[in-house]
């Protein structure tokens, strides 16, 4: 006999064998054991959970001669029968290729015989979704009607696109995914009746694998099998075959993307590469990781939530400490760039160069243009950290590039001691007698300007910045001290938008000059913010043009 896969070898022959479906399996088995047997029946749900095969011990049940307990026995003809695909009493039919007006005209003029042997006459009709819309309304009559002797057995796995009416006449039942332990069960249980040693390790990420599906769960083992034919399955074999990474690398790979190592980063992209790992399972398998971490880091049971996450005790252990070396803001931004990524590759033919990105990106917040929380506090982290970074640097008299401006930057010890004499020396502070009248009035209303800005981040920025009347006394300089803030507010577009603003504002159009103050530069020493001067009286000798 030619070799039969696992999935169709093992294929449950009664209820009792069928996994992961108790609640549909046993309102079946009552209505069979107490005569209510329905006309007309939907099995919804993914791929792999069962519908076909529960469809057709629903049809064996109800033909069988000795049933027990709503089991059919599978020992009389009509049973074997059945079994065997012989029987007269049930008829397979495949909408997806038999989806026309004229094959269900068919099964409406077959309906007519009652069946020459056994009670019923099953039609299952699997993804029935595909039925064109004269099909779903040549079925509706006799769907709703049909002989006594006649039962539908419909399967879909996307029930949204079957007509209400058809919906209405069938009793809905819905296949849930089944669970990783009970996957992991039923393949372990099959290991041992086919004499294959395979470890519990191996099981469980196959099972994982398969997403809920019995089916790909015992077409993956088969895979896996099939390559190490006569040899014991082990965990790394499983990941060679799949194209899967060890879940050590996910651990590596969170590291380096915290540490900013861009070129580490890379160098373990092109390790997985070269072992051949499936870059889109990759970033899955990622995903899940991070989902992890996420569940740990806002769980306060952590007790219930290592059942959830159903990893060893050595493997929880180190997703705890991974957890606590980042946010949870930080780890949603991580797990909605990679998802969309994920979906990106489906139809990517550059799947590496895009990972690339996507990663450089996870680095480099700033790259991410996205305004949300998550992407903010990713940013000012990675800001903190280079702050830290630099008072390090100067505690232990190393001078952080930066700290200079190209205009006073030096490569020789003479130099830098000059820039350093620079720096330190007192600045004359810039004196202010008077403000010209129009930039009075702006500064009178600058907070309740700033405020009328539709940009939130933009206006913390200006909020927190210093406003001064620039030397040459036509327009407003504005003074930051973070290069971030620095790079948002001195655009282009942004200084010209404020400019429309205050313009919109007080009828005044003003010039703007953005400027980066340096590291030891202390605002208040040196210059006089315009808001200081706001409730003094000012003296205006003569009235200036503005740019």
């Amino acid at each position: 006999m030619s070799y039969q896969a696992l999935y169709r070898k093992w294929r449950p022959l009664d209820f009792k064998e069928v996994k992961g479906q108790d609640h549909i399996v046993t309102t079946l088995q009552n209505q069979i054991k107490a005569d209510r047997i329905g006309h007309a029946y939907l099995f919804c749900g993914t791929r792999g959970t069962g519908k076909t095969t529960v469809a057709k011990i629903l049809a064996k049940a109800v033909n069988c001669e000795n049933p027990q307990d709503g089991n059919p026995c599978g020992e009389c003809p009509s049973c074997r029968a059945i079994a065997a695909g012989t029987s007269m009493n049930v008829i397979e039919i495949d909408a997806a290729s038999n989806n026309g007006v004229d094959n269900i005209r068919e099964i409406r003029d077959e309906v007519l015989y009652s069946p020459t042997e056994g009670r019923y006459k099953v039609y299952i009709i699997d993804e029935v979704h595909m039925l064109s819309i004269g099909a779903f309304n040549a079925l509706l009559k006799t769907l709703e009607e049909p002989p006594s002797y006649v039962i539908f057995i419909l399967a879909t796995t996307e029930a949204h696109k079957i007509p209400i009416t058809i919906l209405s006449r069938c009793q809905r039942y819905d296949f849930h995914r089944i669970s990783i332990d009970t996957i992991a069960g039923r393949l372990s249980q099959l290991m041992e009746a086919e004499k294959i040693n395979v470890e519990d390790k191996a099981v469980r990420y196959v099972a994982k694998a398969a997403d809920g599906s019995m089916r790909d769960a015992l077409s993956l083992l088969d895979q896996c099998i099939a390559f190490y034919l006569g040899r014991d399955l082990k965990y790394e074999n499983v990941l060679e075959v799949l194209g899967a990474v060890d879940t050590d690398v996910f651990s590596r790979a969170l590291k380096i993307i915290l540490s900013g190592d861009t070129s580490g980063c890379m160098e373990l992209l092109e390790e997985i590469i070269m072992q051949g790992r499936d870059l889109a399972q990759f970033v899955n398998d990622f995903i899940w990781y991070l989902r992890n971490l996420l569940l740990i880091q806002s769980s306060d049971n952590q007790e219930k939530i290592a059942d959830v996450i159903e990893v060893s005790a050595e493997n929880m252990e180190t997703l705890r400490e991974d957890a606590g070396t980042i946010d949870v803001e930080t780890l949603m931004r991580y797990i909605r760039v990679l998802s969309e990524l994920s979906a990106d590759l489906k139809f990517s033919t550059q799947k590496r160069i895009k990972i690339e990105v996507t990663l450089i990106k996870l680095m480099r917040p700033a790259m991410d243009r996205t305004a949300d929380t998550a992407t903010l506090v990713s940013r000012i982290s990675v800001l903190e950290k280079q702050m830290q970074e630099a008072l390090e640097n100067i505690k232990n008299g190393v001078i952080p590039a930066g700290v200079y401006t190209a205009r006073n930057m030096g490569t020789d010890e003479a130099v830098l001691q000059e820039n350093e004499a620079a720096v330190l020396k007192p600045a004359e502070r810039r004196i202010i007698d008077a403000l010209p009248e129009d930039i009075a009035q702006i500064a009178a209303q600058w907070d309740t300007i700033i405020r009328s800005y539709d940009d939130p981040m933009q206006v913390n920025i200006l909020m927190q910045a210093n406003v001064t009347l620039s030397e040459d006394r036509k327009s407003l300089e504005i003074m930051l001290k973070s290069r971030s803030a620095y790079g948002v507010i001195s655009r282009e577009e942004n200084i010209e938008k404020l400019v429309e603003l205050i313009e919109e504002r007080t009828g005044i159009r003003v010039n703007i000059i953005c400027t980066m103050l340096e590291e030891n530069d202390d605002f208040h020493s040196r210059y006089i913010d315009i808001r200081e001067l706001i409730n003094k009286e000012i003296e205006v000798d003569d009235k200036e043009e503005f740019i």
